[in-house]
Order: C-alpha cells, then structure tokens, then sequence
C-alpha cells in the first residue's frame, strides 16, 4: 500500500521540447514517482532559452498532470557570453527553489547533473531552509576529457573549477546516486566522511516501453537512410563514449580486411557528432576514412536528431549495435532499447559490463567481450568471426522469445523503484 504522497523538486534546467538526451532521466523519474508515493515537481528553464532544436513530440510523452515550473535564464542571443544552461539560469533556479521550500512542504530535492554548476542549489538550499537534498550523476563532474591537459584552455579551467566546485556542492548531499556505481565511486573516495553521512544508489537509465508504442500514433518515418535489401542493416544510436575509439579502430582494422563482409553490412552511427547541433561534427568519418570504409560499410550522421526519431530508426534496422568502452561502467540501457525495438542485439563490450551477461541470458543477441585495453586485440582477432555468427544467429532470432525479465530491472518503472526506496530511507532516517 503507498503512504500518502511526498514532494520532490526535481531540478532539471533542460526538460522536453528539449530533445538532449539527460531529459529523460528526470522524465522518467516524473512518469512513475507517483505510483512510489512521492509527487514530483519539475522545476526546468523555460524552453524559449535553450540552444539546440526542440522536440515537441517528446513533450507529448510527459504525464498530463505533471507539474511544471519554468524559470528564466541568461539568453544566448545576440552576444553569447556563456552557454552552459545552469550558469545562465542558475539564480532563477535558486531563488524558485527556496521560495517552493518556503512555500510548500517539500521533502527532497533532487538535482541530476549535468549540468554541474546546479548541484550547488542543494548546497545553498539546505544552507538556508535545511532541505535534504540528493545529486544525480548522469556523467562524472570531475574528469579528465579531451582537451583538459591544455593549460589554460577552456576545458582546462572547466577541470580546475570541477576539482573547486564539487566538494562544495556535495559537503552536506544526503543522496548521491548514478548510472552506475563508476560514475559516482570516485565522488566518495575524494569526500571520505560521505560514507557515514550519504546515501548511495545506482541506477541505469532504464527503457521505457510506452515510448515504442507512442510511435504508432505519432505515424513517423525513418529518414536517414533508406532500406538496402542486398544490406544487413545496423543502427548505433547516441554518443560515444570517451573511451570506445581504441576499441571502434579495432572493428574498423577488422572489417577492412574482410571484403566479403563487406559487402554484406552497414553500419550507421546516429547522434555521434561533437556537438548536438552540429551537422558536421563527425566522429566516426576520420577513422572510417582511414579503413576506407567510410559511405562503403560506415555511415555517420553527428548531428543529435530526436528521440523519437530514434526510436524508428532502430526499428527500421536489421540490427542494433552496441558499443563499450576500455571502461567497465556501462549499463545496459540501450540494450534495452533495442530490446523494445525487437531487433537483434551485436555488442562489442568490457567483459566486467552487466550487459554482456544480460544479453546472452536473454538471448537477445551475441556479445564479443574483451578485458579492457590489455585485450583490444582480441576484438581485431574476433570481430569477424562473432558478426558471421551473428549474421546467422538472426536468421532463427524471435524477439518474442527475448527473456523480458533478464531486463525488467531495466525498465523505467523499476529504475524508479530503486530512486523511491533511496528517498524513502533518506526522508526516514531523522524522522524515527
């Protein structure tokens, strides 16, 4: 039975129309917190002050009753002095959730980053009205990144501040969760008196089946590329990873040097690029280029399109593919994705990664797996042999027969479940 419902401020300075991909971690958070008993509130930036194109299908997917409290920023037009969304809106933020917490009885406030700088608004928050607060790790705040060894770059001073800003933001947090564990674990190592003081929990993204099903009605069509009858098919949806390239170049080797394979498969990267608005931000193409793969085998299109569009374009594939890092963090949300989509699954993943277990569990597909950066050459030594069974492995693929409950911690429902029970046992733990 629920207990009577909770409010949490959910602090997410970008939220549908805006199609990045972080919105839907607090998306889904909104969608099921009310069946935990906690009534959220989204607390966002109005969508007239965002940069990247908006996606208005995406706001069709949010709860009726969801509600929403939108705040302004700092425009970006027509001098763009900063562009980081929670610099530009970060006051407005702040003054709205004090005077929400002052207000209202609110328990919790919840802040998923990035962006980064809007996890000080709990710090400042429980300063002044003793709210308990938790942050998000969506991406690490602190890290090293391409271009942060650059001193005095832009990226450089970014890594600095991080360093400055996040023992800060996180000196009184009462909840700290994640993607995965890796995202936050070096948060704890760095702020040692959190072990006593914090709650922890980590929790994948999550898939949403409602969303595949929402993509009848809206009567979308793929428009990337077209069907290849002579083709296999394959789609790599959303960004890279920082760490994949050594292991992309492995598959790149491999590929190359097999020209019977070659003229069986494509492979078309989606929403890879540099920036999300940037139609020749590509990432993928150099090191396609250089394999003499690229509009032969490899297909790039940088810019991020939205989410829903996706969708349909893994539903127009043959095959998803899926790619890991040198890292053992990865979850395996996207899977689940193409799960829902009801396609094959080709992953190429760190032997430490919980997905490649569910994957074959499932038998939702193949997995050739390799133990980090000691073992990239295990993937130029395998990688044709794996696709070659994959190619056959589809031939007797019946998505109905994919094990669901080898993902149902996955769901967005459950996912939530995990973030409800944190924030049930931090609002309890002075109130016994």
């Amino acid at each position: 039975m629920l207990h009577s419902n909770k409010k949490i401020i959910i602090i997410s300075p970008h939220f549908p129309p805006s199609n990045l991909a972080a919105v839907h971690r607090s998306r889904f958070f909104a969608m099921h917190l009310p069946k935990f008993g906690w009534e959220p509130i989204i607390l966002t930036v109005n969508e007239k002050y965002y940069e990247e194109e908006l996606d208005w299908n995406l706001a069709k997917l949010l709860p009726k009753d969801l509600r929403i409290e939108k705040v302004n920023a700092l425009p970006t037009k027509p001098i763009r002095i900063v562009g980081d969304i929670g610099i530009r809106a970060l006051f407005p933020l702040l003054l709205r959730t004090i005077s929400l917490i002052k207000k209202e009885r609110i328990d919790f406030l919840y802040i998923p980053i990035p962006s980064n700088y809007t996890a000080l608004i709990g710090r400042i928050a429980k300063f002044f009205t003793g709210i308990k607060y938790g942050i998000d790790y969506i991406d690490p705040w602190v890290h090293k990144f391409p271009g942060s060894e650059v001193k005095y770059s832009k990226h450089w001073f970014a890594m600095k501040l991080a360093d400055i800003l996040e023992p800060v933001a996180v000196k009184k947090v009462d909840l700290i969760t994640g993607v995965a564990e890796g995202y936050y674990k070096a948060v704890l190592e760095r702020n040692p008196h959190l072990s006593n003081n914090c709650i922890t929990a980590a929790m994948p993204y999550g898939g949403e089946k409602s969303d595949h099903e929402k993509l009848a009605e809206l009567n979308l069509k793929p428009y990337l590329f077209k069907k290849h009858e002579n083709k296999f098919q394959f789609v790599y949806a959303g960004a890279m990873l920082p760490k994949a390239y050594d292991p992309l170049s492995r598959i790149f080797e491999s590929l190359s040097n097999d020209n019977e394979l070659k003229e069986k498969i494509e492979i078309h990267f989606i929403g890879t690029g540099k920036h999300p608005n940037d139609p020749n931000g590509y990432n993928i193409k150099p090191l396609a280029l250089e394999y003499d793969l690229w509009e032969k085998v490899i297909f790039e299109y940088p810019k991020r399109i939205p989410y829903l569009d996706v969708l349909i374009h893994l539903q127009a594939a043959d095959g998803v593919f899926i790619l890991g890092s040198t890292e053992p963090h990865y979850t395996p949300s996207k899977v689940y994705q193409g799960v829902l989509s009801k396609k094959p699954i080709l992953a190429v993943l760190h032997s430490a990664s919980t997905a490649v277990d569910v994957i074959r569990n499932s038998k939702a597909g193949l997995v050739l797996d390799f133990n980090g950066e000691v073992e990239l050459d295990k993937i130029k030594l395998e990688f044709n042999k794996i696709i070659k069974e994959y190619l056959n492995f589809v031939f007797t693929f019946n998505p109905e027969k994919v094990d669901q409950s080898e993902f149902e911690k996955y769901s967005a429902f459950n996912v939530t479940g995990i973030l409800a029970a944190a924030l049930d046992k931090v609002t309890n733990k002075n109130s016994q």
